[in-house]
């Protein structure tokens, strides 16, 4: 598996890359995967593809707060990011793993191979509600997925060094949670993984086999999805409510 861990200037840019690199490897004669890390360098609330603006943020907070508003194109809600918060992408093959066609199957295989991964690191890792990583009860990683013909896009967050009281003023309660979590509100809920970041890069380039440096990758394609895509408030939903991270 290739790996990949630059890390873009901008948020936009970042979520443009993880999309090209899904393109290159469907456009590619063989199977490709990837294993990609990046840490954003500011606050911005990433939405899900179908996330509804007004329904999962306080919008005028993250005006106030001049927090960047992004869409992605995997499902799932509304997550807040930023220094402190690790970002993972994994592009699958289904030609290597067909078992991965089937969505709950591939939160299964993905889930498990990174708590295999970061159990041993920190205790009490396990996998949670559908696409949860969790200490206990507590929630630490989010997780989403895209899937085109031939490859998946398996990405989430992993919190380690996060200031989790602005979750709370940027985000409202999902419009769906899962049954561990309860009525309990942001606070309550989240945790940050009490590992450094490089550890748990090492632990997961170990657990997926990532071995072989990938520094060539689609740099025009990425500019081209952020003018027509990830700048245009069409595609992010949130017009006059993102600053603008140039």
């Amino acid at each position: 598996m290739r790996y990949l861990d630059p890390t873009l200037p901008t948020t936009a840019e970042n979520l443009a890359l993880d999309e090209a690199l899904l393109e290159e490897a469907e456009a590619s004669a063989t199977p490709i995967e990837t294993l990609r890390f990046w840490e954003p360098r500011e606050m911005a609330v990433v939405l899900g593809r179908s996330s509804q603006v007004e329904a999962e943020l306080r919008v005028e907070v993250c005006r106030q707060m001049r927090t960047a508003i992004l869409r992605r194109i995997s499902g799932g809600a509304a997550v807040l990011t930023g220094p402190g918060c690790l970002m993972y992408s994994l592009v699958l093959s289904y030609e290597r793993r067909p078992e991965l066609r089937l969505v709950s199957h591939a939160h299964r295989f993905v889930l498990g191979t990174m708590v295999e991964a970061l159990a041993p690191l920190a205790p009490g890792v396990q996998c949670r509600g559908a696409s949860d990583l969790a200490v206990g009860e507590l929630k630490f990683s989010g997780n989403s997925a895209r899937c085109r013909r031939r490859h998946l896009l398996y990405h989430g967050t992993l919190l380690y060094d996060f200031p989790l009281t602005m979750i709370e003023q940027c985000l409202s309660m999902p419009p769906r949670v899962p049954d561990y979590r309860g009525n309990r509100t942001h606070a309550l809920f989240v945790a940050n993984l009490p590992l450094e970041a490089e550890t748990i890069r090492q632990a997961l380039c170990i657990a997926w086999d990532a071995r072989e440096p990938y520094g060539d990758w689609p740099q025009q394609r990425t500019a081209q999805l952020v003018r027509e895509k990830y700048s245009r408030a069409e595609w992010n939903g949130c017009e006059n409510a993102a600053r603008d991270e140039g």
